[in-house]
Parts: C-alpha cells; sequence; structure tokens
C-alpha cells in the first residue's frame, strides 16, 4: 500500500473510531451500558493502569489477552487457565472493550488484572504499552485495533488472534480493505475456526494461518463434565421432560408462550432464562404468562407444583443445560444466536430463530439434524411435537453431541504456540 494512501486510510478510520466513541458518550445519557462503557473509561490510566504498572513485574513474562465481550471471553478462558495451570507465576492482563464482560468477569481470579481495554488513539496506545510492557498478546477472534496492532508490530511484540472466523462480506477481503488487510499482517499467527476462513485469509496473501478450531469447545466440554450441583432445580425437573430457554428476547419469548401453555405438553417443564434480566424485562416476561410459575430466586422444595421457572438472574445457564432434554436458544430474531455450544455439550437437540448463520457449529448442526431453525409459532410447534417423541429427540441430541466431542483441542493447539512465542522466543513470520 502507497504510504500516502495509508495515510488518508488511517486519518479516515481515527475520524470513524472517535465518531463512534463519542456516540457511545452521547448514548451513555439514556443507555445504561453506554453509560457505564464511558464510566469505565474515564481515568482509567490512574486508576487501573498506574497500579498495574506498579505490580508488573520484568522478571516475570506478561500475557495481555483482549477480549471484545463476555462470548469472545469464554472463548479464551480455555487458554489463559492453560496457561495459568502450567506457568503459575506469568502475569495475566484480561482486558475487555464492553462492559456486558467487564462487569461480570472484573473479579476473575486467573487473571492478576482485568481492566477495560483504553480508546485506539496513538497516545493512549503509547501509554499503554508502556505501563503493561506485554510479552505476549492475544486477540480473540474478532477484535482488530489499527493503533494497537500497529505499536505491537513495531515493537516486535508477538500477537496471536485465537477462534477468528472469516466471511467473504468482511473489509479484509474488498477492495476498499487495506486498513483490514494491513492489520491482519500485524498478527504473528492467525489461528480460525474452519477451512472456509484459511482459504480467504490464504487468497488475500496471509499465509502465517492454520486451523485451530474454535476453543470455546473445550470449555463448554469441561463444563458439562463438571456441571454445578443445583439440588434445588433438580427436584423441579424431577420426572418431567423439561425444555430450556436460554438467553431469550422478547421476540423468542413470542414464539415460546404458546408452547408453554399448550394443554397437550403437561408432561413438560419449561425453564425460561432471558438475556436480559433487568427488572423492566422481568416484569413484562411477568405480565405475559398464562401459567404459574416461578422465579428462580424464589426456588424452594415446593415450587414443582407449577411447570414453569424463570431464571430471574445470570452466571448458572451453562449448568442448568444438564437437566433438559431440548433447548432453544434466544437471540435468532435479533443480531444472532446466543451459544448453541453449552446445551450441545449434554446432548440437547437445539431450537433458535432464522439468524444463525455466522455460527458455523449451528450451521453444522442444522445440517446434520442436530438443530432446527424456527421462523414462527407454528414451526416452533411443528419442530416441538416432532421432538415429543422420545426417539427422535435423543437421536438428535447425539449429532449435536457428536459435534462437541469432535471438535475438542483447540486449545492445547493454542497452547502450544504460546508456549512457543512466550518462551522459547521464536521470531514470528511476519516480522
Amino acid at each position: 500500500m502507497p504510504h500516502w494512501l495509508l495515510v488518508i486510510q488511517v486519518a479516515l478510520y481515527d475520524l470513524v473510531v472517535g465518531a463512534y466513541f463519542l456516540g457511545i458518550k452521547i448514548a451513555g445519557l439514556w443507555d445504561e451500558k453506554a453509560k457505564k462503557w464511558s464510566a469505565g473509561r474515564v481515568g482509567v490510566f490512574e486508576k487501573e493502569y498506574t497500579k498495574i504498572s506498579a505490580q508488573r513485574t520484568d522478571s516475570q513474562k506478561l500475557v495481555w489477552m483482549h477480549c471484545a465481550s463476555l462470548g469472545e471471553f469464554e472463548q479464551g478462558r480455555s487458554v489463559l487457565e492453560s496457561v495459568r495451570k502450567k506457568h503459575p507465576t506469568v502475569q495475566i492482563l484480561l482486558t475487555f472493550f464492553s462492559p456486558s464482560g467487564y462487569e461480570i468477569r472484573k473479579d476473575y481470579p486467573v487473571a492478576n488484572w482485568v481492566a477495560y481495554l483504553p480508546a485506539d488513539t496513538v497516545s493512549n496506545v503509547n501509554k499503554f504499552l508502556k505501563m503493561v510492557r506485554p510479552d505476549l498478546v492475544i486477540f480473540v477472534k474478532y477484535e482488530f485495533w489499527y493503533h494497537y496492532l500497529a505499536s505491537l508490530y513495531k515493537q516486535r511484540i508477538p500477537v496471536l488472534l485465537i477462534s477468528s472466523i472469516f466471511r467473504e462480506q468482511q473489509p479484509f477481503f474488498k477492495w476498499f480493505g487495506g486498513l483490514h488487510r494491513r492489520m491482519l499482517m500485524c498478527f504473528d499467527q492467525v489461528l480460525v475456526q474452519d477451512t472456509r476462513s484459511l482459504e480467504l485469509l490464504n487468497n488475500i496473501g496471509i499465509e502465517n494461518a492454520s486451523i485451530a478450531g474454535d476453543t470455546r469447545v473445550d470449555r463448554v466440554a469441561e463444563l458439562a463434565t463438571n456441571s454445578i450441583e443445583l439440588p434445588l432445580l433438580k427436584d423441579f425437573c424431577l420426572n418431567h421432560k423439561v425444555m430450556v430457554c436460554g438467553s431469550t428476547w422478547p421476540a423468542d419469548e413470542a414464539i415460546l408462550y404458546p408452547v408453554f401453555s399448550e394443554p397437550k405438553y403437561s408432561d413438560w417443564k419449561f425453564i425460561l432464562a432471558p438475556h436480559d434480566v433487568q427488572l423492566a424485562h422481568l416484569q413484562a416476561i411477568a405480565s405475559k404468562l398464562t401459567l404459574p410459575f416461578t422465579w428462580y430466586s424464589k426456588l424452594g422444595s415446593s415450587s414443582g407444583e407449577n411447570r414453569l421457572l424463570v431464571v430471574d438472574n445470570i452466571g448458572l445457564l451453562s449448568s442448568i443445560y444438564q437437566f433438559g432434554d431440548i433447548a432453544y436458544i434466544g437471540g435468532g430474531f435479533g443480531q444472532g444466536i446466543h451459544n448453541t455450544l453449552e446445551p450441545a455439550a449434554y446432548g440437547l437437540p437445539i431450537l433458535f430463530g432464522p439468524k444463525y448463520q455466522k455460527f458455523e457449529e449451528a450451521k453444522w448442526m442444522v445440517k446434520h439434524g442436530g438443530a432446527f431453525t424456527v421462523q414462527n409459532e407454528q414451526e416452533l410447534q411443528n419442530v416441538f411435537y416432532q421432538l415429543n417423541d422420545s426417539e427422535a429427540r435423543i437421536s438428535a441430541g447425539r449429532i449435536a453431541k457428536f459435534y462437541i466431542e469432535s471438535s475438542t483441542g483447540g486449545t492445547a493447539k493454542v497452547h502450544l504456540l504460546i508456549e512457543d512465542y512466550l518462551f522459547q522466543n521464536l521470531q514470528s513470520n511476519v516480522h
């Protein structure tokens, strides 16, 4: 890329990023999530990174992992825990872009420090790297910040991109994507989930890429093996078939309510775990339900009389799936479905709305009969009726679980690279 064109593209990038950050600050006047995003970055160097810099020990290696949000953290989590287990003295910094990740994992015990990532400006990046002094950097899946990547490249600090997935529609593969392609070239290794992503990268000259799968699969497989015991929930589900509806949004709930109330499914129990557990949404759910229900926070020994349980907290969904026979995953009528790997690890057939094409695991399970996509209430009723047959339900669940069993091992592949770059000081193929 000619230098003059790079200068123009970087200037445009800075304008877009600056406008985006300003937009979030303005949105914070009425949106709680945006408000937390802005508040978390006010004085972040003084509040967080001064302490990190003081505690940073140059005699110990430091691994910095950056995740956009909670979903990306779950992909990177098994990698961090693998590093901590093998090298207890390594210092770990975990940063987040979104408050939905930071607020939930700010006390994550495996990391020495958890903080917001300062905005991607030249001055912020220079200050950040001077204070943190990372030995190895791991970005998870989708994060691409030009000034961070360019500075890491210039300082010859190795950077890995893990569990990434690419599609033809992304700027990397368009005529106007020069700056995006330049960011890709800053990574020492790009570890992708599937063959198509690898082909796309190779077609634009990115040769330091390889398939390592989705590290999140290792995490969910481990969770399914070591589920949290929930005795009250076990009693609630006892001797019933159970449908677990996880991370639902209002559009999902609208087509689920008629199934909950259908008389021919009176031998089923239902667990509804909405994505948003703020009071306003919970009140909206309560106002629309036509059958008696129990809040999870009020679950007791007599709660089994009701057939519906509404989960009014977060953090337990991955373990709740152990009691299910069918899972419905929310988000498919909005930006895209949530985590289908967790129910698949327990061998549950999975239902979700129409927007699932960005997720390789969902596409695979739909193609092979372990998952089912529904467009409306009638299609949901039809699929649920089909899965009411135990033989059909068990067969679909086996297919979903096969995906998990055949896809583990990504964490081990990433860890081998970490060992190489962190402890053998291999030089980058790109640098």
